[in-house]
């Protein structure tokens, strides 16, 4: 039997889940009468994820430096599909139909999900010519897989390794939030819109850094959060003197 690792109080997160399982619960038993199976429901997130990045891809294409437009659909199609990691789960639970292999099918397209929505982002960011931006979001991938590899590895050794700061959920509201701020901002403000202070040179602020500055936050966090996992597995490791 797996030991159970916990890097953060889930008391306030496990709270929200059970809240939000509540309010998509009858949309769920719908899914079920319909005869979609777990499955069915993983793989629509995931081709809704490839609609987040033809977004941006085309955003970066056919759009331009200040139309943020593209950023703010694509927050909200990345947020709807993330609705759909939180449905697979509750059609299986509710509909009996948990399987190993759907367990496996659901991390496997979450990854690739993931990997393409970021894809997305960089392709838009270098093509506007956020270099820098597009650095923070590569290290935010890189970190973002880290978090699930580390839970991963951890648990084939026999520590069940959960928790953290920037879990999956955690990491789509914060992108998917803040790419409809950031859409919605620019319609009122304007996509170009840019602070300068006294006696600095350059702009300290401008409308996609509502969109940018949290990437970077999250190029820190995520690879705090693998670290703290991998930290508190080698603890646990240690007490069963492994």
């Amino acid at each position: 039997m797996a030991e159970q690792v916990e890097t953060a109080p889930r008391s306030l997160r496990t709270s929200v889940q059970l809240a939000i399982y509540k309010v998509i619960d009858p949309f769920v038993k719908i899914l079920i009468k319909l005869g979609l199976t777990p499955n069915a429901v993983t793989s629509i997130g995931f081709f809704l994820n490839i609609g987040v990045a033809v977004i941006f891809i085309i955003g970066a294409e056919e759009g331009n430096r200040s139309d943020l437009t593209y950023v703010g659909w694509a927050g909200g199609l990345i947020l709807f599909a993330g609705l759909f990691d939180m449905l697979d789960g509750q059609v299986a639970r509710l509909g009996n139909m948990k399987s190993t292999f759907g367990a496996l099918y659901d991390s496997v397209l979450d990854r690739y999900s993931e990997l393409i929505m970021f894809l997305g982002i960089c392709w838009y960011l270098v093509a506007h010519h956020y270099f820098l931006s597009s650095l923070f979001a590569f290290i935010a991938l890189m970190g973002s897989m880290m978090v699930s590899y580390v839970r991963a590895r951890a648990e084939g050794l026999g520590v069940e390794c959960k928790g953290g700061l920037m879990q999956r959920p955690e990491r789509v509201i914060t992108i998917g939030l803040c790419a409809i701020l950031c859409g919605v901002t620019s319609l009122y403000i304007g996509g170009d819109y840019k602070l300068f202070l006294p006696g600095i040179r350059y702009h300290v602020f401008e409308t996609m850094s509502i969109f940018t500055i949290p990437i970077a936050a999250l190029a820190v966090l995520t690879n705090i959060t693998a670290f703290n996992r991998l930290k508190d597995a080698k603890k646990a490791l240690e007490e069963q003197g492994r």
